[in-house]
């Protein structure tokens, strides 16, 4: 989960279809500037590219109970169906990071430890950041049905993947640090807009040491 830019005003379709007894909030209008605002990537998972995009809310809507959320520009958010079906739990039902709002690197950080994902957090004692890391963690993690285990052992195999790559060019840096066309290389790696972008910030960033002059392509927003 990175910081996101989203886009104004709202797509005129939103209040258009908040006046129907069965309005939609992902007309075309919707779905375009969601895509591009959040640049084709699942905002909770960090997966790009996606083949199963959702329209998702942040706060839910339970099924009309909160009209005022189903149609809010600011309460709907691009995910993978995948994702979206992790959170659709009453335990998030109060609401995890809002990424377009908040910088979620201020808050979370982001592992991988022996194929894990881990997600840490902090403050132990922030309800809001305990469910976002948590569900972050389950969207690897979460292995109760035959479909959910093979949707999130794809995206921890994707994740290492990313990693893997960030990690050879970290090396190739090393031993030819003036090479423009391998800082060039890392530089994309690191961009918000790439996938997974989350754990690769991170992991250059706790080790600043090795690679100072990276800091400022991983930098958080304060």
């Amino acid at each position: 989960m990175v910081k996101v830019e989203r886009s104004f005003p709202a797509p005129g379709s939103l209040a258009e279809e908040a006046k129907k007894v069965n309005g939609r909030y992902d007309r075309q209008d919707v779905v375009e500037r969601l895509r591009a605002d959040f640049h084709n990537k699942c905002y909770i998972c960090g997966l790009k590219e996606l083949q199963d995009p959702n329209v998702e809310h942040l706060l839910p809507h339970k099924n009309g109970k909160y009209p005022e959320r189903k149609f809010d520009w600011e309460n709907l958010f691009w995910a993978c169906g995948h994702c979206n079906g992790v959170k659709n739990k009453g335990k998030y039902d109060e609401g995890i990071i809002d990424c377009c709002r908040q910088d979620p690197e201020q808050y979370l950080y982001f592992q991988v430890r022996d194929n894990d994902v881990v997600v840490a957090v902090s403050d132990s004692d922030n309800d809001m950041q305990n469910r976002t890391a948590m569900l972050i963690h389950e969207t690897f993690s979460l292995k109760n049905t035959g479909m959910r285990t093979y949707t999130s052992d794809e995206r921890l195999r994707l994740l290492l993947k990313e990693m893997n790559l960030l990690y050879r060019q970290l090396e190739k840096l090393h031993r030819r640090p003036d090479s423009k066309i391998i800082m060039r290389t890392v530089q994309s790696l690191l961009r918000r807009e790439s996938a997974f972008a989350e754990f690769k910030r991170c992991y250059v960033r706790e080790h600043a040491d090795e690679y100072p002059q990276l800091q400022k392509y991983a930098a958080v927003d304060t």
